[in-house]
């Protein structure tokens, strides 16, 4: 190898390097592109580039009805879509002063929970294929095919249901609705140890996840970090305990906390989070009592002049919908603090100093729905 070779190896040694991860397809984790500033393997910093498939839908909502935004919330983070959904549902009838049929109460909470497990499905699939784990994606996509084919056949959709409507349900659910829904829960929770067993103590896993990544709670609260993400640094956020709505405040169940605040921590509560879901179910299943699956409301909504904000737990933690009415059928305008916005901008802080091949576990962690960000 000539001198002058030799010189320009060296050279680059000691040069940053700014290269592009991403845009990925949306079949990935949605179209995102970090601008990621490399000092050989290492991470100096890097920039999230955002709005690839930014489609306006809060200046859409401003000449929408209220029934019609519902279907509009399915298309941020599309795996919390019931809980998009319950958000805005929950801010008109708070404004109007609705109180729902309790069985509308009750089913929803299963739906929510439901999902959690559908979202928290899909997650672990492709973390564990994301640091080279392939299996995980076959077992993961295998259950959270049961839950799909419930929604499917109470809603005739399996992802975007837009099921929820001010004042409660579109329809009733299907009669073997909680007759499946105690299926599924018996049949994951013998599953549950195999995802143990692959991955939770698969010690490749651990030295991936361990110490990478490192959140402490002050951080997380000064960058709006919520769900699992944050609740894996000792933050307690979930708003089903901080500010219960439905009938969670009847509900005897767990806040998932860790300490560690590195991505194992978060990988730990994502997957606590399923054990609890599957206790919420078989709490509230058989207690879902008869009547109607609506109230009674007017064709057309306007809600009183003035400003309205509500907020619920997603499976990516707080969504807040914030709705200022001048009192037409439209919203004067609305506006979606969404969980996925603030928790992937704490990515810069938790990558710098690591190396690139741990910035892959770290995105793994934080569970990013990059439409709920572009919206």
């Amino acid at each position: 190898m000539s001198e002058e070779i030799i010189k320009n190896i060296i050279v680059r040694e000691d040069e940053d390097y700014i290269v592009n991860m991403g845009p990925q397809h949306p079949s990935t984790h949605g179209v995102l592109r970090l601008e990621v500033c490399l000092h050989g393997e290492f991470v100096n910093y890097l920039i999230p580039h955002i709005g690839y498939i930014h489609r306006g839908i809060e200046k859409m909502s401003e000449s929408d009805t209220y029934k019609q935004i519902i279907h509009l919330t399915d298309r941020m983070d599309y795996l919390s879509a019931h809980m998009n959904n319950e958000a805005v549902c929950l801010a008109v009838e708070n404004a109007l002063g609705i109180e729902v049929p309790e069985r509308v109460k009750y089913i929803r909470v299963i739906l929510d929970e439901l999902t959690r497990l559908a979202s928290h499905h899909l997650w672990w699939s492709a973390f564990g294929m994301d640091l080279g784990a392939l299996t995980t994606f076959f077992y993961g996509m295998r259950d959270r095919e049961k839950v799909l084919a419930i929604f499917e056949e109470s809603f005739g959709s399996r992802l975007l249901h837009s099921f929820n409507i001010p004042g409660g349900l579109m329809h009733d659910v299907h009669p073997n609705f909680q007759k499946h829904t105690m299926e599924f829960v018996r049949y994951f929770r013998k599953k549950l140890p195999e995802y143990k067993q692959l991955l939770t103590d698969n010690i490749i896993f651990h030295n991936r996840t361990k110490g990478i990544g490192i959140m402490p709670c002050e951080t997380a609260v000064a960058f709006g970090v919520t769900g699992p993400s944050g609740r894996g640094s000792g933050f307690a956020c979930d708003v089903r305990k901080v500010a219960p709505y439905g009938v969670y405040d009847k509900i005897e169940f767990k806040e998932i906390l860790h300490e560690e605040g590195d991505s194992f921590s978060r990988y730990l509560v994502r997957m606590e989070e399923m054990e609890e879901s599957l206790n919420i179910l078989e709490h509230v299943v058989d207690q879902v009592p008869e009547g109607d699956y609506t109230a009674r409301m007017k064709p057309i909504i306007k809600l009183p002049e003035g400003e309205y904000f509500q907020r619920v737990e997603t499976a990516r933690g707080e969504l807040g919908v914030y709705i200022v009415s001048d009192g037409k059928k439209y919203p004067y305008r609305i506006k979606f603090r969404s969980p996925n916005f603030s928790n992937l901008f704490v990515l810069n802080t938790l990558a710098k100093g690591g190396k690139i091949a741990d910035l892959v576990a770290i995105c793994g962690s934080l569970d990013l729905v990059i439409p709920d960000i572009d919206r």
